[in-house]
């Protein structure tokens, strides 16, 4: 029978180095909660405005809660992480960072959406609820809660940012990891040393403009040693789609010789898009493509050019059907 465990909210930290002393040490098998604050750190708040993002100290962004040291793990071993559940706070927000996201260059100026989640109920896709990003013109999205850190300590020496994601995991920002889903991170020091943060109720693929809908949270995992799994190098993980298996969308491409010039372009595509047929402005546009919409590699192998799509749910779109 496996244990129980808590981290909580104090117990945190910057980056990713093998130093840091683990907070707690369990067995393989346990089940630890976490109690996790935003990704800001609790910088921004329910009462936030767009004129606070200029105060943010991003120095202390993305922190993570851990390190858990995990007995019997040793370097070469596999650590299986099992997402028991995922809860959120009542809010969440979305932000465009001057300098930060895919779209960056075009987008210079902040913006901020604050977000009322709401609890599960009638017509909500997997049991968590819904937000609405903007009920007159009935545009609701669809909760999917996650954690976007998950990580073990790197064997290579140093601080190591937590911004970045890396083959050890971190800042891996894959909605698909959420209730139900098994990630499994390469263990490169003895203990693995995990740690989790970076709360997310929703994402689309990409989060293109920077930022989900980040949000505090409570999350519970089982952390188990598998001794067996030598091929895993990188994280690697199952999971149960997303969407309803009927699910339609609406799709936008860019194709371009450079695989990112062709992923911003079918962004860019979508946010003209979601402006013009459902009168949005860019802003709000680009954190809508952010928080719902799906990037996807559609031709990667006739040379010279790359297809990148973005997929659009329809569903999102409750009170107006949806143009095209």
């Amino acid at each position: 029978m496996s244990s129980i465990h808590s981290v909580k909210r104090s117990q945190s930290h910057l980056a990713w180095d093998h130093s840091i002393p683990p907070t707690i040490r369990v067995t393989s098998g346990s089940t630890v909660s976490f109690d996790c604050l935003d990704a800001s750190n609790g910088q921004i708040t329910q009462t936030s405005t767009r004129t606070s993002l200029a105060s943010l100290v991003f120095a202390q962004l993305d922190q993570v809660n851990g390190p858990v040291f995990v007995d019997a793990a040793t370097p070469g071993d596999t650590l299986r992480v099992d997402v028991l559940d995922v809860q959120t706070a009542e809010w969440g927000w979305t932000a465009l960072i001057p300098g930060f996201g895919l779209l960056a260059d075009e987008f210079p100026e902040p913006a901020l959406k604050i977000w009322s989640l709401e609890r599960a109920g009638e017509g909500t896709e997997g049991g968590y609820g819904y937000a609405w990003f903007d009920r007159e013109k009935g545009i609701r999205i669809p909760l999917r809660p996650f954690a976007g850190e998950m990580g073990v300590a790197p064997g290579k020496p140093g601080a190591h940012s937590t911004i970045p994601p890396y083959a050890t995991g971190g800042n891996v920002d894959t909605r698909h990891l959420s209730k139900g889903a098994t990630l499994y991170l390469p263990v490169e020091v003895e203990g693995a040393l995990f740690s989790i943060g970076d709360g997310h109720a929703a994402q689309g693929d990409g989060e293109v403009c920077g930022t989900a809908i980040e949000t505090p949270m409570n999350v519970t995992v089982r952390l188990t040693v598998l001794k067996d799994k030598p091929y895993v190098k990188t994280p690697h993980f199952t999971t149960r789609s997303p969407h309803a298996h009927d699910e339609e969308f609406y799709c936008t491409t860019g194709v371009d010789s450079d695989i990112r010039e062709a992923t911003r372009a079918a962004v860019r595509h979508m946010i003209a898009f979601l402006v013009a047929e459902h009168a949005l402005s860019r802003e709000d546009a680009y954190m809508l493509c952010s928080v719902a919409g799906d990037l996807r590699m559609h031709e990667v192998v006739d040379m010279p050019n790359y297809v990148i799509g973005m997929m659009l749910p329809k569903s999102i779109f409750v009170n107006k059907d949806e143009s095209g």
